[in-house]
């Protein structure tokens, strides 16, 4: 059965990284019911890393293109977690957290690249509630942090012999 999420994602010149590895003592993805509650993810992959304060060392553009990166290894964990993306039913909720100087107020602006994409990527689907945020500090440093609420179809019923 092909992916078609996959597909739409190849048609947009973008890819899964791999699923990335916790930084601390946590889970990238919990199931409950038909929800799923994935931790945040940050704006690496590989070497490649969006680290610092919004706008002073990373530009409003920049830390975007973070938020793009973002979800693209969120997905990664949600295929991961139940084996095809066109498993999704609906981006619930989103919550993004932006490593900002005290004087800058964009925050929407940046999140909206992670928002953006995952309508682009589902459609109606990919619509959700959001929060976007500015901190003092993320972890590791990072310019863009995010975490996701997704429902998914529900697991097979098994059926007693």
């Amino acid at each position: 059965m092909p992916d078609t999420i996959l597909e739409k994602l190849a048609s947009l010149g973008l890819s899964l990284p791999a699923v990335p590895t916790p930084v601390a003592a946590y889970v990238n993805c919990v199931r409950s019911g038909n929800l799923l509650f994935l931790s945040g993810g940050l704006p690496i992959d590989g070497e490649k890393q969006i680290i610092g304060k919004v706008p002073n060392d990373v530009s409003v553009e920049t830390a975007k293109e973070g938020a793009r990166m973002i979800i693209l290894n969120r997905l990664a964990v949600i295929r991961d977690a139940i084996g095809s993306l066109d498993k999704v039913k609906q981006i619930v909720a989103l919550s993004g957290f932006v490593n900002s100087a005290p004087d800058f107020f964009g925050h929407p602006q940046i999140i909206n690249g992670a928002s953006e994409l995952l309508v682009e990527i589902f459609g109606e689907r990919g619509k959700h509630s959001r929060t976007a945020l500015g901190a003092a500090a993320l972890p590791l440093n990072v310019a863009v942090e995010i975490n996701l609420i997704v429902e998914v179809e529900p697991l097979p019923v098994k059926t007693l012999p």
